[in-house]
């Protein structure tokens, strides 16, 4: 018993030399690093250790990971390694690191430290993580709540303009990208609601500006900042044939030369009408999947549905049955037009934000739903 007291006692202090502070971390080149990163730094020139918590750790290889990350049960962690490292990897990747040195006490420290090392025991460094209200950024906010108590202030006035999560999402994402069109594809309404100034925290920049505007027992929070790396200038070359924007307004082209001449020629192309109702009816299966079969709180409240409708995969059927089919699929397509009406008024009213390339998508949509209605309006295939 004795000789365990010894070793814990080298191994869990902290000097009142040490140095605890805040890093932020720029933008990587893949897409979970397109938002930044935000870690924690212990430096202790006593004990001759430089230790990095790190709330952004993830296992590829861990049992069933696509499937949880599928259902929103992803699990991340808290990992303690070396400061040098860590920096190693983002010279790399040649990202900017940044630094912000807390006014701590002696006692406050011993505080932060201990909650740490307490964190990153294998019984309680997992976290469910959630990227926007539980991730490496919320979790430095909520690490200083939890060790610091009463003695932190987060002052929530600092910021002249709040924005709802989808902006703040898009502050880091190009518009031209998939990523940016799957981001708001999948996403629903919930992240169009304005965030409060610790929930702009989900992104480490904010968690930077809000360290900056705290105190610590009537003190400023921050004693010091710096930065460590500086991010190198990077040029972005986006071929414009791989973009959303070609493909969306490819489609409408494609589908307004088809449509004049199926309306010329008197034809009706099945197959184009059923390659977007196969396209939208799958799309609107898994966003309806990501409503209500997962635990991702911001794929709910997908007004997407309105135009991506699972029901097109049964519409399919209809569309190509030789007979009696054109009364329903006549109603159905007039059915889909409303719906499509609804999406700009959605959009009008602020209620979700909606990604400018699904407009030649839309056109596109409402052009065959309009040829359909014309074809079936006398019930005739």
């Amino acid at each position: 018993m004795g000789s365990y007291s010894i070793v814990f006692s080298q191994n869990n202090t902290i000097s009142k030399n040490a140095q605890i502070s805040i890093l932020t971390c720029g933008s990587g080149s893949e897409l979970y690093s397109t938002f930044g990163h935000s870690a924690i730094r212990i430096w202790d020139p006593v004990t001759r250790t430089d230790n990095i918590y790190n709330y952004g750790i993830f296992d590829f290889n861990a049992p069933n990971f696509y499937l949880n990350f599928v259902k929103g049960k992803l699990l991340f962690k808290v990992n303690k390694q070396d400061f040098s490292r860590f920096l190693y990897e983002y010279q790399y990747d040649k990202r900017s690191v940044k630094e912000q040195v807390l006014n701590l006490n002696y006692t406050q420290k011993e505080q932060l430290y201990n909650y740490l090392e307490k964190n990153v025991k294998p019984e309680n460094r997992d976290y469910l993580y959630d990227y926007l209200y539980n991730n490496c950024a919320t979790k430095i906010i909520g690490v200083l709540n939890s060790s610091l108590g009463k003695d932190l202030s987060l002052k929530e006035d600092h910021l002249t303009e709040k924005y709802t999560f989808r902006q703040l999402l898009d502050q880091k994402l190009t518009t031209n990208t998939w990523s940016s069109f799957g981001i708001d594809l999948a996403l629903g309404s919930r992240i169009d609601k304005k965030a409060t100034a610790l929930q702009h925290t989900f992104l480490p920049d904010y968690v930077w500006s809000q360290l900056e505007n705290s105190t610590i027992k009537g003190e400023p929070l921050v004693l010091s900042n710096r930065s460590i790396l500086k991010e190198e200038v990077k040029v972005k070359s986006i071929n414009f044939l791989v973009t959303p924007f070609f493909w969306v307004f490819l489609l409408l082209a494609v589908v307004l030369f088809i449509t004049y001449m199926d309306f010329k020629n008197h034809l009706w192309s099945k197959w184009l009408d059923g390659i977007l109702l196969f396209v939208t009816g799958i799309s609107g299966l898994v966003l309806t999947l990501l409503w209500f079969a997962t635990d991702h709180t911001a794929t709910a409240n997908n007004y997407n549905l309105l135009w991506v409708v699972p029901f097109n995969l049964v519409a399919l059927y209809f569309i190509f049955r030789k007979k009696d089919s054109a009364l329903i699929i006549h109603k159905y397509s007039i059915f889909l037009l409303i719906l499509l009406l609804v999406v700009p008024i959605i959009q009008l009213t602020g209620v979700q934000k909606f990604h400018p390339a699904f407009i030649p998508v839309l056109l596109s949509l409402a052009i065959r739903y309009i040829f359909i209605w014309y074809k079936t309006k006398n019930n005739k295939n």
